[in-house]
C-alpha cells in the first residue's frame, strides 16, 4: 500500500474512532459532533465524532440566520482554499471504500465521451438537494429537509444505514421502502465502483462538487513547469479520474502524475509562485 492509501486508512479511522457505537447500534453525541468534518462521513455513523458538511448545510439551509451556518461554510471554504480536492483523495472514507472496490480484479469500464457530461451531475445534486429543497422544505425541529441524505447519500446507507439496522433491533423494524431504496443506490454504487474508479466521487458527491470550485486556487495543489514539459502525455493516461489536469475540477490530487513524470515537470507546491 503507497502512502496516500496510508493516510487514507489512518483518517477514516480517527474520523469513526467510537468503536462502542458499532457494537450498542447507537449514535456518539459528544461535543466534537459540534465540527465538521472535511469528508464525506455520515452524522448518524455509529462510529462518527464529527458532523458530514453536507448534512450540515441541509440541516441549516432552511434558516440561514443561525450563527453556526456561517462556520459550516466558513470551514468548506477554509478547507477548499487549502486544499481543493485533496480532501477527496486523501481524507474522505467513502472515496477509500471506492478505490478499495476498484481493486477488485473483474473487468473495468472504458471510458466514453459522455462521462464529461454525466461530471456535471454532481453540481446539479449540490444545487437542488443540498440546497434548494433543504431551504424551501423544512423538517422536525425547524431544519432543512435533508433530501440528499433522504433519498441519495449511499455512504449514510453503508456507514449508518446498515451498521444501525444490523446492531439496533428498534431501528430494525422501522425498516421500510426507503431504506430498501437506498440500499439499492448503495448497491449500484458499489457495482460501478468495482468497473470503474470513484463513480460516485466524478459524478454524484455535492461535497466533491463544492471542493472542485477551488482546485485553480488551493494552497496546496500539484504545479506544472511548462518549460520542463516534453508533452509525453504520461501524466494524462495514468490519470483516474481522466482529469486532463492538476487544475481540472476533477483533480483529486492523488499525485500519480507526479509519480511517472519523468522530467519533474510536476511536482507539489504550496502556493502559486
Amino acid at each position: 500500500m503507497d502512502k496516500r492509501g496510508i493516510v487514507q486508512i489512518v483518517a477514516a479511522a480517527a474520523q469513526n474512532g467510537y468503536l462502542k457505537g458499532f457494537v450498542t447500534g447507537s449514535i456518539f453525541r459528544g461535543r466534537s459532533k459540534q465540527f465538521c468534518v472535511p469528508g464525506l462521513n455520515c452524522y448518524s455513523c455509529p462510529g462518527a465524532l464529527g458532523a458530514c458538511p453536507i448534512g450540515s448545510i441541509q440541516a441549516l439551509a432552511a434558516n440561514l440566520s443561525v450563527r453556526v451556518s456561517f462556520y459550516v461554510y466558513g470551514f468548506i471554504l477554509l478547507a477548499g482554499v487549502l486544499s481543493g480536492r485533496f480532501v477527496c483523495g486523501y481524507l474522505c472514507p467513502f472515496g477509500l471504500v471506492q478505490e478499495l472496490l476498484h481493486k477488485i480484479p473483474l473487468k473495468k469500464c472504458r471510458e466514453y465521451a459522455f462521462f464529461r457530461i454525466l461530471n456535471k451531475l454532481k453540481y446539479v445534486v449540490l444545487a437542488v438537494l443540498v440546497i434548494g429543497i433543504p431551504t424551501y422544505l423544512t423538517a422536525s425541529g425547524g431544519v432543512g429537509f435533508p433530501a440528499f441524505c433522504e433519498w441519495i447519500c449511499p455512504a449514510g446507507t453503508l456507514e449508518a444505514g446498515i451498521p444501525l439496522v444490523i446492531a439496533n433491533s428498534r431501528i430494525r423494524g422501522a425498516v421500510g421502502l426507503l431504506f430498501a431504496w437506498k440500499t439499492a443506490v448503495l448497491l449500484l454504487t458499489v457495482f460501478l465502483a468495482v468497473r470503474m474508479f470513484r463513480p460516485f466521487c466524478r459524478f454524484v458527491c455535492p461535497l466533491g462538487a463544492l471542493y472542485s470550485l477551488f482546485n485553480r486556487v488551493s494552497a496546496v495543489h500539484i504545479k506544472t513547469e511548462r518549460s520542463a514539459c516534453g508533452g509525453c502525455g504520461r501524466c494524462v493516461s495514468v490519470c483516474p479520474m481522466n482529469a486532463g489536469g492538476p487544475d481540472s475540477p476533477e483533480c483529486i490530487r492523488c499525485g500519480k502524475c507526479v509519480q511517472v513524470c519523468a522530467s519533474g515537470a510536476k511536482r507539489w507546491s504550496v502556493n502559486r509562485a
